[in-house]
């Protein structure tokens, strides 16, 4: 591509019209962000081409030495952000700045509300800090040209924000990238010099490489005196250290609190951060933050950032995601070791013994973080774990060497609950346990409601046992890796036989035997009628008010984790669960004493239908289960 370029003009995707002005709207009261953003982009965009530039010589040109420029003009209303760091050629432009949040903005737009505060939170989740822009400018040009490539092959993006944008091949002496904006005529305050020096410090002070600006002299009383014509003399106006190589004492929370902004392209806060120097063996810095709130495509496993890896202050990979298990995914943060080599590749890192080492230790500080807030603020833990918690269960499955220390974190509604809140940690359960009692007792359920009012608890109930009400799409595949806590073991109360241990009452179990004995007859009468549904059909100790529950087989699969298994393709053997009935129920015994086989068999089949329903699963056919319904009821009615 070369200056003669035809210039073409392009439309955004449909939605970000939309989301430019609701982005504008929703962050207007916090106007001076947009120099944050855009000087952390820049940032970036200097710290890839140092890592580039240590495998391809000539990269950096003649102009080795990176730096940050901020200028502005009072009379044209604009401000320039220019960076001598990697830039962008053509495809890179179309990409980065014609696409907002990629296939994330229809989900985006579905979310905001108006209400400014949440909605700015959102902003900061799906990571679109470059539109900030336009909250003061009514126009953006961006002229940048990659490093590496002719002068003549650099380009020019320019929009109003208003759905289009054009694409023109220029000429650009040097390599990277400068962004003009053109301010809104309510917007001129930031077209002065003490302004955004102010704002430099207050949000980017941090910034690992010098931000500079014009020098500017502090006005005099004599100001007749004409001004000698000379060269402008650039300055520093940041420190421009690298944050996580200064010691604690020295760094203030408001520091911090822009420094994890500035790496997360996050508007809101972080909710805990743990700043760290580890010597001896290994030698390494770390800074570690939890968020406030969770983004946009947490679930999604394959787009996760990892931390920021440096070596020896020097940027070497934006998603270093060995350094921490996938199920701490969330945490952002920096590693900036001494131990590493400089032209490491992901592969190198995975085999490096160092790695691992680090990883272990970065995964113990993330949990005891977590651990503290747990002990010490319940209430801050309590919000974590709605934003979080899902994540967080993975872990045991993933990470064997801390599966206890994880599973203390675990929070789980419960029957002795309030609601569907999960609030009960395993420690509290054990304290609440019935002396004799040798199980922590549970049950998966499609939703909060189908496992609180699941047949399967009438037992537990009756005897006061707590148990656990699991609902959330993970947890079935949790409780799989998650077999014992603290030498108590786990048992699904809808899985198998029931065993209650000690808590069993002798004579409830000879009944129970007396009744199977009594009862095989009708069993069998069940078992024949339902032998396409039913893998056996036998009597249940297990409820008191239902007439019939499902109950998985010891070694099956239960629906939540076979419908997870099936909606990612994975083709699942057929099983059939087991059909318990409680004969002392009147519709059983009702079942029992009638004696025309197909009025039977329609009954038996709309108690299974029914108990499957309580179960939270679903009918294969509803239709018939109506008619056969309806038949019934039109009988009892004469």
């Amino acid at each position: 591509m070369t200056v003669e370029a035809k210039k073409e003009t392009m439309g955004f995707q449909t939605e970000v019209k939309q989301l430019l002005q609701l982005m504008i709207h929703s962050l207007y009261s916090n106007r001076e962000i947009f120099l944050r953003e855009l000087i952390s982009n820049a940032s970036d965009a200097a710290d890839k081409l140092r890592f580039e530039a240590l495998h391809k010589d000539g990269l950096l040109e003649s102009d080795p030495n990176l730096d940050i420029r901020i200028d502005f003009d009072k009379e044209a209303k604009t401000i320039t952000i220019a960076d001598n760091g990697i830039g962008m050629n053509r495809d890179d432009v179309i990409a980065h700045l014609g696409t907002i949040a990629k296939s994330g903005t229809a989900d985006f737009l579905q979310q905001l509300t108006g209400d400014q505060k949440k909605d700015s939170q959102l902003i900061g989740q799906f990571g679109v800090g470059f539109y900030s822009a336009f909250i003061v400018a009514d126009k953006v040009t961006v002229e940048t040209r990659k490093a590496g490539v002719a002068a003549d092959e650099a380009v020019r993006w320019v929009s109003d924000g208003s759905g289009e944008f054009t694409v023109e091949g220029i000429s650009k002496e040097k390599r990277g990238t400068a962004i003009i904006l053109h301010l809104k005529d309510d917007a001129e305050e930031f077209a002065d010099g003490w302004r955004l020096r102010n704002i430099i410090r207050k949000y980017s002070d941090h910034i690992s490489m010098p931000i500079l600006m014009i020098k500017q002299d502090m006005p005099t009383e004599d100001e007749d005196k004409p001004e000698e014509d000379k060269a402008p003399e650039w300055e520093t106006v940041n420190t421009a250290k690298a944050l996580w190589t200064r010691s604690r004492s020295d760094i203030s929370d408001e520091e911090y609190k822009e420094f994890y902004k500035h790496i997360s392209h996050d508007f809101t806060d972080p909710m805990k951060w743990s700043h760290n120097r580890v010597e001896g063996k290994l030698e390494y810095n770390s800074l570690l933050f939890i968020p406030a709130k969770a983004p946009f495509d947490l679930y999604n496993r394959d787009m996760q950032k990892g931390l920021k890896l440096y070596v020896q202050r020097v940027f070497i990979m934006d998603q270093a995601d060995e350094f921490l298990p996938m199920y701490l995914r969330f945490i952002k943060g920096v590693v900036d070791s001494n131990d590493l080599s400089l032209n490491v590749s992901r592969e190198i890192l995975q085999k490096d013994p160092a790695v691992d080492s680090m990883k272990a230790a970065l995964t113990k500080r993330v949990l005891d973080m977590l651990e503290k807030m747990a002990k010490k603020e319940e209430e801050q833990y309590a919000e974590f774990w709605k934003e979080f918690g899902q994540v967080l269960k993975e872990g045991p499955a993933e990470d064997h060497a801390n599966r206890e220390k994880v599973a203390k974190l675990l929070r789980f509604a419960s029957t002795e609950s309030k609601g569907s809140e999960q609030n009960q940690s395993l420690e509290s359960y054990l304290s609440r346990m019935k002396e004799g009692q040798d199980k922590i007792y549970y049950i998966t359920a499609e939703t909060f409601n189908a496992a609180a009012n699941s047949p399967h608890l009438e037992v537990f109930k009756k005897k006061g046992i707590e148990v656990l009400l699991l609902s959330d799409r993970v947890d079935e595949w949790l409780m799989s890796h998650l077999n014992e806590f603290d030498g108590k073991q786990f048992a699904d109360i809808a899985r198998g036989d029931l065993d209650l241990g000690q808590l069993d009452d002798d004579e409830d179990k000879k009944a129970l035997e007396e009744s199977a004995k009594e009862k095989e007859d009708l069993l069998k009468r069940i078992k024949d009628a339902l032998v396409d549904q039913v893998e056996e059909v036998r009597v249940t100790h297990r409820l008191t008010d239902s007439p019939a529950c499902l109950v998985v087989g010891d070694h099956d699969m239960g629906a939540q984790m076979r419908k997870i298994m099936e909606a990612a393709g994975q083709a699942m053997p057929e099983s059939k669960p087991i059909f318990e009935i409680n004969p002392e129920h009147p519709l059983i015994t009702r079942l029992d004493q009638e004696a025309d086989e197909d009025r039977f068999a329609d009954l038996s089949r709309v108690v299974f239908d029914q108990a499957n329903l309580a179960a939270g699963g679903q009918l294969d056919d509803p239709g018939s289960y109506v008619q056969r319904l309806n038949k019934l009821l039109l009988e009892m009615a004469g």
